[in-house]
């Protein structure tokens, strides 16, 4: 395992016991995330970097009982906190890497990605290999329930212009990764930003 995966792995299982506790009124922020997605009954999703799962139950609710949710995440001590709260009811959890994800080409309708992109050691691949899973036409979602601004005040640093997820950086990391950018909205609510899988 490379020292990104090492790294990743300690820091969310450190956290996971408490995560959900930390962020309790986060999840009318996922299902309206989930909700611009554009999901339909029968779709099938994955949950990449699902962590204890929050995005869970909407995306269960968008795609009904004929759709197929998988959430993914590295570290099992977060997997682990999502079967706690239930939310293995709403999906398939699965220990996988977003690096080399165990899913057909394009076997998916969409990508549901929350906090993901800055814990993604090499952005433009890990990008790839989720369009590689994505019909063309599919959907990905980048999302976090606060925005960069006050995410880096909370976190007591700046932002940076090198920062990926500003909408300058981000749209051509996706571009080159088999994704068209179809909106961005980064307020100090929630972060969003949605795309169209190329081909």
């Amino acid at each position: 395992m490379s020292d990104d995966h090492t790294h990743v792995q300690e820091f969310f299982t450190a956290r996971a016991a408490g995560w959900d506790s930390r962020f309790p009124d986060d999840g009318p922020a996922y299902a309206a995330a989930v909700a611009e997605l554009g999901l339909r009954p029968g779709d099938r999703v994955l949950d990449a970097g699902c962590g204890t799962g929050r995005a869970l139950p909407p995306l269960r609710a968008a795609v009904g009982p004929s759709g197929q949710v998988l959430g993914m995440d590295l570290t099992p001590a977060m997997l682990q906190a999502a079967v706690r709260a239930g939310r293995h009811r709403n999906g398939t959890l699965v220990l996988a890497d977003v690096a080399a994800l165990p899913v057909r080409s394009e076997s998916l309708d969409a990508v549901f990605a929350a906090g993901l992109i800055a814990h993604l050691p090499q952005p433009g691949r890990n990008l790839r290999e989720l369009a590689r899973v994505v019909r063309p036409g599919g959907g990905l979602a980048l999302f976090h329930p606060i925005g960069r601004a006050a995410l880096a005040a909370r976190q007591g640093r700046r932002i940076t212009p090198d920062d990926l997820r500003a909408e300058g950086n981000l749209g051509p990391l996706l571009a080159g990764s088999g994704w068209r950018m179809t909106s961005y909205a980064d307020e100090d609510a929630r972060f969003l930003a949605l795309a169209v899988r190329e081909g």
